[in-house]
């Protein structure tokens, strides 16, 4: 039954932290400043717990455990990449940690391990049934509340994206299908729905691991064994054509991938090239796909990072988070984030800055209609020979680099109704799009942007460095699309706070340097100029100094 945890917390006289600790222990736990009393009323306490309210029964069943101290318990656990055992410890323990949550007394309970996992679980049944991720939709209303606040406008943001791994090993062609097939026919062993012969066949196949196949085998008996895999599937895939069991979709989908049918009804191996970067890499993350990204070799997902780069020293905070498959070009991202982040920030983006994988037709004619200045800090591709200056009136001057000379086109119409122009050059025609002026024109633009506007994108760098700091070798701990989303929002959630924790920090410090060294000058004027005011109105005897006391 879902219920909502109280918003006041009551402390007890005897085993709160402020009863157990004394002297200077107890000054630093009260201070307003330290991480774990903000932490509590920057995330903690801004976590809306009716949002988790559709994984519960509304009137049947015991209370839930609080979903606020949950939510909170996975932030701490990614912000210093804790196992759950060193969770535990920690907020069973330390009375840091136990603030953080909103657990101020020693006797208040932590949720139960079974507690945590299903909650977990719950939510991530909940998004692969169709529904939003409520931790995505979590970290929004937080961070919108935090941008209110603060007042993070948003006018000028940045973006980069970042290659994570599934927690997959890498599979071998073989290997991929011999693991598919040997965890489909591991659920439906007992049934009695194949006969010996398909069971003896199966059992010699599967009987040797695939990794060990592949290491003990001739590249000729791999192929043979893989041949006899395609065949043996192809006979159990009829006998279950209405099955819902994701093992068998998942066998399907590979079979599908990896093997075609002639018409003769032979299966045969398809080609390496013939096989997409889309295809399923593992049956243990069928979510996860593959892509080379300049030499680095990713099964698994690409996160977007869309952050907030105002001018001035104000807060700057990450406005969304966008994970999808590692196929998943840059330019994809761009709209879309755009479009979340500004029901995050308080203004609308009215500059983006982002590298040259961002740049795409689309993506320049989208920030055109909405009144937002385009930054790249590059474009893809090499620098041509010609170069354009294309008038209002649609007149087109063309420099031949090369030889320095003005080069005067026509202007054809090509296949399609496709506006072209064309000149001759040394050997032939040289056609020009329009899509190809465009190009010119923008590396024109970038060439023409002050260096200091250029570096406004750098530092989302940093943001995506902090984002999988606890991954190094840019391999997660976790499979699938939901949990990798859930993971990016919890993660993301403590960069902000970070953020907030040394804002305020520096807020004070100047409130502090203000109150020393200005207010107090100004203090001491104001009773020198009311002393020579007295001074100037009263007879001398009575401005004695045996009878002015300050």
């Amino acid at each position: 039954m879902f219920k909502k945890s109280s918003e006041s917390i009551q402390q007890n006289l005897f085993t709160s932290g402020t009863s157990l600790f004394s002297g200077k222990s107890q000054k630093l736990y009260e201070d307003e400043l330290a991480w774990h009393n903000q932490f509590r009323k920057q995330v903690t306490m801004r976590i809306n717990e009716s949002l988790f309210s559709s994984l519960y029964c509304s009137n049947n069943g015991s209370p839930n455990a609080s979903i606020r101290v949950l939510v909170a318990m996975m932030v701490l656990k990614e912000a210093q990449g804790l196992s759950d055992q060193k969770l535990y410890e920690d907020c069973r323990f330390n009375m840091l940690t136990r603030s953080a949550l909103g657990l101020l007394n020693a006797d208040d309970p932590v949720p139960t391990e079974s507690t945590y996992y299903l909650f977990r679980k719950k939510v991530n049944d909940h998004a692969k049934a169709g529904n939003e991720n409520l931790f995505e939709v979590s970290f929004t209303e937080i961070t919108k509340s935090q941008c209110t606040e603060f007042n993070v406008s948003g006018k000028r943001i940045r973006m980069d994206s970042k290659l994570l791994g599934s927690n997959i090993a890498w599979l071998s062609r073989y290997e991929l299908i011999h693991e598919t097939l040997r965890i489909f026919y591991k659920g439906i062993k007992q049934t009695s729905i194949f006969d010996k012969v398909t069971k003896e066949k199966l059992d010699k196949l599967l009987k040797i691991e695939g990794n060990k196949v592949v290491y003990t085998c001739s590249s000729k008996e791999v192929q043979t064994r893989l041949q006899e895999l395609g065949e043996l599937i192809y006979e159990i895939l009829p006998l279950f054509p209405d099955s819902a069991n994701p093992h068998y979709l998942t066998l399907q989908k590979v079979f599908n991938e990896q093997f075609k049918v002639g018409e003769d009804k032979i299966v045969v191996g398809r080609e390496k090239e013939e096989i997409t970067a889309k295809s399923v890499q593992s049956p243990h993350d069928t979510d996860c796909h593959y892509r080379n990204k300049d030499g680095n070799k990713v099964k698994g997902y690409s996160i977007n990072i869309t952050e907030s780069c105002d001018e001035g020293d104000g807060l700057n905070l990450i406005g969304n988070v966008d994970v999808r498959n590692v196929s998943t070009s840059d330019v994809d991202f761009f709209q879309d984030d755009i479009n979340n982040v500004q029901e995050v920030f308080t203004e609308a983006p009215k500059a983006v800055h982002a590298d040259g994988a961002y740049h795409s037709p689309d993506n320049q004619a989208f920030c055109k209609d909405n009144d937002i200045d385009l930054y790249l800090h590059a474009i893809q591709g090499a620098k041509g020979r010609y170069e354009f200056d294309l008038l209002k009136n649609g007149e087109l001057y063309v420099l031949d680099t090369k030889t320095g000379e003005f080069v005067e086109p026509t202007k054809i119409t090509g296949k399609n109704n496709i506006e072209k122009w064309r000149i001759k050059n040394e050997k032939a025609y040289r056609y020009f799009t329009q899509k190809e002026i465009d190009t010119y024109l923008i590396r024109k633009k970038i060439a023409e942007t002050p260096i200091e506007t250029l570096q406004k994108r750098n530092n989302v760098e940093a943001t995506v460095f902090q984002l999988g700091y606890h991954y190094p070798n840019a391999k997660s701990r976790y499979r699938g699309l939901i949990k990798h989303q859930m993971w990016a929002n919890i993660r993301c959630l403590w960069v902000n706070f970070v953020r907030i924790l040394k804002y305020i920090k520096q807020l004070r410090l100047k409130n502090n340097f203000f109150a020393k060294y200005l207010i107090k000058p100004i203090l001491f004027e104001l009773y020198m100029a009311f002393k020579l005011f007295l001074k100037a109105l009263l007879p001398n005897h009575i401005l004695s100094a045996k009878n002015i006391a300050f």
